[in-house]
């Protein structure tokens, strides 16, 4: 693919793995727009049943400057849609975004300044750098034994394994091989990346957590899979 000129360089490729997010799409879409900052948005559809599909035809695709969708025919997995991103990025830096409002688009400028103050490869907004947020006890626990296994089995000190704003230098990201499908994918990119001798820079970020009522889909036993996910890549050949 093409690289833009430097003059037209793009600094952040947002990678948004959606299903089933038509009631909060629109508003967060036009929230990240919104952002101070030169971006591309890149939308893969993961086989949407709710309508999402059908408004990002009639509303997004092909319609709005600097967005590009993509389709998956069924419901394939968040890993998987973020694996179909990965390859169009052309950002300076990439950053993955869920298609609900859990978090705020204007942490990326936090984030986005933390590679360029701290030289840093790689940076993980933290729910908890800055206490602890409201959300399910369930989750709460699986999120801190997440992060203490990272410290544990990888000897990297961190807070928030889970969380989904996980940003890249680009051409990191996409030299790292993935075999992820669902929701494991956090776990996964966390351990290779840090096995591949990155180090993982945290900055506090805003976050609203919703309830399965409102949509949200990730369950325990995705907890499960990204506890094993962590003991699995500690230990198999890269």
């Amino acid at each position: 693919m093409p690289q833009p000129s430097a003059e037209n360089r793009i600094l952040l490729s947002i990678l948004m793995p959606i299903y089933d997010e038509r009631s909060t799409l629109p508003g967060l879409l036009e929230r990240i727009r919104a952002v101070p900052i030169s971006k591309e948005i890149l939308i893969v559809d993961d086989g949407s049943t709710d309508g999402t599909r059908e408004w990002l035809r009639a509303e997004v695709d092909g319609k709005l400057d600097g967005v590009q969708v993509f389709y998956h025919d069924g419901n394939l997995g968040k890993g998987m849609a973020i694996r179909t991103a990965i390859p169009h990025a052309i950002g300076e830096i990439v950053i993955i975004q869920d298609g609900d409002l859990e978090y705020d688009p204007n942490d990326y400028l936090p984030i986005v300044a933390a590679f360029r103050v701290q030289k840093a490869d790689i940076v993980y907004g933290s729910r908890f750098l800055n206490g602890m947020p409201p959300m399910r006890l369930p989750n709460r626990i699986v999120n801190r034994l997440l992060a203490g296994m990272v410290r544990v089995l990888y000897g990297m000190p961190m807070t928030d394994e889970a969380t989904c704003y996980k940003a890249f230098r680009t051409e990191i990201l996409q030299g790292i091989p993935l075999t992820c499908r669902r929701f494991e994918f956090c776990p996964e990119v966390t351990a290779k990346a840090i096995r591949r001798g990155h180090k993982i820079i945290e900055v506090p970020i805003c976050y609203a957590a919703r309830s399965m009522a409102q949509g949200k889909k990730i369950r325990w036993t995705d907890g499960v899979d990204a506890i094993w996910t962590l003991i699995k890549w500690r230990f198999v050949k890269l």
